[in-house]
């Protein structure tokens, strides 16, 4: 039986889930790591996700140490990882990881990356397998599902992408992360998304003393 396709993500009090969009290149480039602009975007990141930096599940599985927290975020953490069998993500993000993430890339399943140039299948240590798919977000879906399995398929951002599957009627369910940090600016979650065409019914609510954890399951009109 095929699994449900879900994203989950961590979204500022007013919608937000990223600060203003940056240049991924620049932020990693000597220029930008002096620049003045990136260290604010930095911080405003580093505030919007500062619930997860603690936990013992995140700090294992990007290899930055033994310990860490345990408790309901962290349970929550480890079973949207545990629920994977394969991801999908745009571009950008894997821009961006490619420069950020470990050698052992903290997705140990196949990842399925919207592109407009092909690219051979890039394997890393761990069990990630990044495949580049240029023939839409359907066609990468197809291939995460079948991929998958019985386990369900993460869309894993960023917010465009998220926003083209939530539109197309490709999703099922969804958790929000909602965390007392205002924006005023940056990268809605939300936008672009046509509200005539979805309907949601929130299924779960829990608090923990950083973040409100929202999940939704998603219907059409």
């Amino acid at each position: 039986m095929a699994g449900k396709v879900f994203f989950s993500v961590t979204m500022s009090l007013d919608g937000f889930m990223a600060p203003e969009d940056v240049p991924v290149d620049y932020v990693f480039s000597p220029e930008g790591q002096s620049d003045p602009r990136i260290h604010r975007w930095m911080a405003k990141w580093s505030e919007l996700q500062a619930w997860v930096f603690p936990l013992r599940f995140f700090r294992e599985n990007l290899k930055l140490g033994e310990g860490g927290e345990e408790g309901r975020d962290n349970d929550i953490a480890r079973e949207a990882f545990e629920r994977t069998g394969a991801s999908v993500m745009g571009r950008r993000m894997f821009d961006g990881g490619e420069l950020s993430w470990p050698e052992d890339a903290p997705f140990h399943t196949p990842v399925f990356v919207l592109t407009h140039t092909g690219r051979d299948p890039w394997e890393r240590p761990g069990g990630t397998t990044f495949h580049f798919v240029d023939d839409g977000i359907e066609s990468a879906l197809d291939r995460a599902r079948e991929a998958a399995g019985d386990r369900d398929v993460r869309i894993a951002g960023g917010a465009e992408t998220i926003q083209q599957y939530l539109d197309s009627g490709l999703v099922d369910e969804f958790s929000i992360a909602l965390a007392p940090v205002l924006f005023g600016a940056g990268i809605r979650l939300f936008d672009h998304v046509d509200p005539d065409r979805l309907t949601l019914d929130q299924t779960r609510t829990e608090t923990s003393s950083r973040v409100t954890h929202l999940t939704y399951t998603v219907g059409k009109r």
